[in-house]
């Protein structure tokens, strides 16, 4: 097959340790190795990071899904393969990357190849580790899944710039009914062990799944969001009017005899899977549930944290943030307790766009200027920008009702599709203006976009680390990012600061009901009094928020845990350098290694801080 990765042989070399700031030599030292050692060293170091390549490259042609996120067309007609003989298959080529990755001397290895070594070594074995709680997973929820995935996909990412692309998103809906068969598969071997969505979840997947077969062709309505989708795409073609009819013809065949009726069958078997639903929510209902969820604590935060310890954590932050908030009642005058203003604050319609198109129109353009001006403000804090463009765009209809309140999608591994901060505009009175500008510079600039736009455009270092990562580090530089902008004078509505200590908030509260449901035994009611008693956050958002902890154990632990290590690690910085310290090295330091777990951003910044630390005169 004609990939359209390159070959990692043809990118600049990995770079040497004097790159990493921070992880050079003091002084150039004379080479004591002699030319033949020295190729020797060079050829290992080749091989090493050829190897990488292979295994990111393998992984890639495993998964048409990821390749289309790449904006690669290799595989642009398929779905994942769900069986479990495609597990089985990713399992043994895991094992066999592994000992081919083993049969190579780390220690021979230049300070950079090391790292990758040390990365791509952490991320097979955990593959290997995490095979045994497979089935301990919702592969459809409120969230995401299978069921929202087949329309997100083709309209989000699967771009149509000829008539062969046109065709492989006719063999895709066409190929709907066998993912279901799968994934209906998938759903029956979780549940015969007990591991089914608790209950308030199905409604929710059943409004997701109507929505993708209503109207046109599968009524009388206007066309439904995939025609209306396929046809937008083919209409930029210049196609004939015949070769255009015949296209759309073929998709609405697809549509009417592979798309609805896969859907209708997997609604049929919903209602089925749900009378074997109940109500407890928290993973510590399964069979070893504790040991599940300290899993899943480890991946998310990369740290040994137990579940108390979080709680704890999310605590003492909760009540922190309590303190710095009454700071700012007393700033704008507001008589009344803590709990009175998040009343305020959650109630009073200055604080909200009408909930009308009018509205959800002024908001995006009030995203939108905010992340531009951001962008005028990054050459004082950050040496290099990401070239990638981003937008910001409201969640698509079909999805927005169970849909998060924001989130991210990365641009494409060329760059040609743009990187998106999504809005959630569904319930205008979860989206309050004075969270605007947290929200924005978390998803947008310079947060997501900034962080992943410009990991996937590193060079010298192997696409497994521009393209995957560590959720503590992703979710805690998104956290830092939202403080980082008032560090140089934004934010300048009191408002607007109490929103971003509100989203602060959010997250440590997050630490709290997370491992309050899942190692507390917490109910859901429980969780979301909780975040109402605590945060400004309407009730919409607190329920939505509880619901996407159920169904994500652990993930939510990752924002604070993340941040908080992000300020620790500029705090000894700084300390450290006293006058040398530079805002926009250290975020360098931080940027141009990937997304790594906080133990290894921990290595590069001690790395860092001994290189730029003045030695002793003597």
């Amino acid at each position: 097959m004609n990939k359209k990765i390159p070959s990692l042989a043809l990118l600049p070399l990995a770079l040497s340790a004097a790159l990493i700031l921070g992880c050079g030599p003091k002084t150039a030292q004379p080479s004591l190795i002699d030319q033949p050692q020295q190729q020797q060293l060079v050829d290992l170091n080749e091989r090493a990071n050829q190897l990488f390549e292979q295994i990111f490259n393998e992984r890639v042609q495993r998964s048409p899904i990821l390749q289309t996120s790449l904006g690669i067309k290799d595989d642009y007609d398929k779905w994942q393969d769900l069986s479990d003989q495609a597990f089985k298959a990713e399992l043994a080529m895991t094992h066999q990357h592994l000992a081919l990755l083993e049969a190579i001397d780390s220690k021979a290895l230049d300070a950079q190849t090391q790292l990758s070594y040390q990365l791509m070594h952490k991320q097979l074995s955990e593959t290997l580790e995490d095979a045994r709680w497979r089935l301990y997973s919702y592969p459809v929820n409120q969230m995401f899944g299978v069921h929202s995935q087949v329309a997100s996909v083709l309209i989000n990412q699967h771009r149509i710039s000829d008539v062969n692309d046109a065709k492989a998103y006719i063999a895709r809906l066409n190929a709907v009914p066998l993912l279901f068969r799968q994934l209906q598969q998938q759903l029956t071997a979780r549940a015969e062990i007990g591991v089914i969505v608790p209950q308030f979840v199905f409604p929710h997947l059943r409004s997701a799944s109507e929505n993708i077969i209503q109207g046109a062709p599968f009524d009388e309505q206007a066309d439904s969001t995939l025609l209306a989708d396929f046809k937008g795409k083919v209409a930029q073609l210049g196609l004939s009017d015949v070769e255009q009819k015949l296209l759309i013809d073929e998709a609405t065949v697809a549509l009417l005899t592979s798309v609805g009726p896969a859907y209708r069958q997997f609604l049929g078997y919903l209602e089925q899977l749900e009378q074997q639903a109940d109500t407890v929510d928290g993973v510590w209902r399964f069979q070893d549930g504790d040991a599940f969820y300290q899993h899943r604590l480890t991946r998310m935060t990369t740290t040994d944290m137990t579940a108390s310890q979080i709680h704890q954590l999310g605590l003492d932050e909760v009540a922190r943030i309590h303190t710095e908030m009454q700071a700012i009642m007393q700033q704008v005058s507001f008589e009344g307790t803590l709990q009175e203003f998040f009343v305020f604050m959650r109630e009073t319609p200055q604080f909200y766009y009408p909930d009308t198109a009018e509205g959800r129109a002024e908001y995006l353009t009030a995203a939108t200027a905010i992340i531009d001006h951001m962008r005028t403000r990054l050459d004082e804090l950050f040496l290099v920008k990401p070239k990638a463009d981003m937008i910001v765009q409201a969640v698509e209809p079909f999805r927005e009702q169970s849909a998060g309140k924001a989130f991210y999608q990365r641009p494409s591994m060329d760059g040609s599709r743009p990187g998106v901060y999504y809005a959630n505009l569904y319930r205008m009175s979860d989206m309050p203006k004075y969270q605007m500008e947290a929200l924005a510079y978390h998803e947008g600039i310079p947060g997501h976009h900034m962080q992943l736009a410009i990991a996937q455009e590193l060079e010298g270092i192997p696409k497994f680390r521009r393209f995957g990562g560590a959720t503590a580090y992703i979710e805690g530089w998104g956290l830092y990012s939202e403080l980082l902008p008032k560090e140089i004078g934004l934010y300048e509505d009191p408002y607007s600061n109490f929103g971003r200590l509100a989203m602060e908030l959010w997250r440590a509260a997050r630490l709290v009901v997370d491992s309050g449901l899942h190692a507390k035994k917490w109910s859901r009611e429980q969780a979301i009094q909780y975040l109402l008693d605590n945060t400004p956050n309407p009730a919409g958002d607190a329920s939505k928020a509880i619901e996407r902890y159920i169904v994500m154990p652990g993930q939510a632990t990752a924002y604070t845990v993340g941040m908080i290590k992000i300020l620790e690690l500029r705090q000894r910085a700084k300390t450290a350098l006293g006058d040398n310290f530079d805002i926009r090295e250290f975020h360098q330091v931080v940027l141009q290694n990937g997304a790594v777990p906080l133990d290894i951003l921990e290595q590069l910044v001690t790395a860092y801080i001994n290189e730029r630390q003045p030695q002793d005169a003597s």
